[in-house]
């Protein structure tokens, strides 16, 4: 019966909580910046159109593609290391699946996913890099100008 859990958990749960977790995040940065703006209009302080656009709270291109290249070197080590472990388990079982315990070819399955998806991440990352490029060059030049004013 415990069996059951684990499928229903990796399936179910953990999906449905990732995406509670990014969904907070993204509304805790809105409440942040809807705080910044009460706050400004309560002093009598005018609000700079500019800020709201281009608010320190968003994250530049560059970034972002640092983040996806971060994921994704995360997911290929994460799936090199399921893999590994789940074939030295069945080399020391002699190569044989019947005697190897349990679950531990799902690991090789597990780090093969992970690793699939890891490799299609840094693809995305350099063909993104490749296509945005002028505009980083774009925004690290207005970053630099707004910060020698």
């Amino acid at each position: 019966m415990a069996d059951i859990f684990t499928p229903i958990f990796i399936c179910a749960v953990m999906p449905v909580m990732i995406v509670w977790l990014v969904m907070k995040a993204k509304q805790r940065q809105t409440d942040k910046m809807a705080e910044i703006i009460l706050k400004a209009m309560e002093s009598g302080t005018p609000i700079n159109p500019d800020f709201l656009i281009n608010h320190p709270l968003r994250k530049s291109i560059k970034e972002r593609l640092l983040d996806l290249l971060t994921a994704s070197i995360i997911l290929i080590a994460l799936g090199v290391g399921f893999a590994l472990v789940g074939m030295i388990i069945i080399i020391a079982s002699h190569w044989n699946l019947s005697t190897a315990p349990t679950g531990f070819s799902l690991l090789i399955f597990l780090g093969g996913i992970l690793l699939v998806v890891g490799a299609a991440l840094l693809v995305v990352y350099l063909i993104r890099k490749r296509v945005l490029s002028k505009e980083i060059e774009i925004e690290e030049k207005a970053l630099e100008t707004s910060g020698k004013q």
